[in-house]
């Protein structure tokens, strides 16, 4: 079964130092809009292989993360992987709930990760779900990125939130 290869997959795209590009429109905000937040720290990551047996390059996996620093919080999630027979290619989809603080700001939000590898060119985009904060993160947007070195898990959320009351 290709599953080992698809979870080394995962953590390459994670791993990339080269972020993807995006153009963006700089476009004037007004001062009650919310303005962008880095949230940075580190988390520990567990993938657990699930055996469905449909087809041995399909694979499924649970996610189960400890995050810490300006996050704290724990996520749940649902891995699905694609291998291919060419070494350094396929792709992951998933999505996870993370509940805890962030920020000092108790409640959650759902993320969702595309993740491609394509002859060892990766592709990684973690964002929130729209409209899944809840809490006091009701109404979070943004974008969660994902570094490796040395074996070490770290993030860089960049999110905005609406003003508190």
């Amino acid at each position: 079964m290709h599953l080992r290869p698809i979870a080394i997959l995962a953590l390459s795209l994670a791993a990339a130092s080269t972020p993807w590009s995006s153009t963006r429109i700089s476009t004037p905000t007004p001062k009650d809009a919310p303005t962008t937040v880095h949230a940075k720290g580190t988390f520990d990551v567990k993938l657990a292989p699930q055996t469905d047996n449909i087809d041995p390059t399909l694979g499924r996996m649970t996610i189960d993360k400890q995050l810490h620093g300006e996050l704290e919080a724990t996520s749940k999630g649902q891995m699905l992987t694609a291998s291919t027979d060419v070494k350094g290619s396929g792709v992951y989809v998933a999505v996870e709930r993370v509940t805890g603080k962030l920020n000092g700001r108790s409640g959650g939000f759902a993320l969702h990760h595309t993740g491609i590898m394509e002859r060892n060119a990766p592709h990684l985009e973690i964002n929130v779900v729209p409209d899944s904060g809840t809490g006091e993160l009701s109404g979070i947007s943004g974008k969660f990125n994902i570094t490796i070195t040395d074996g070490k898990h770290f993030y860089d959320f960049e999110y905005t939130l609406p003003p508190t009351p």
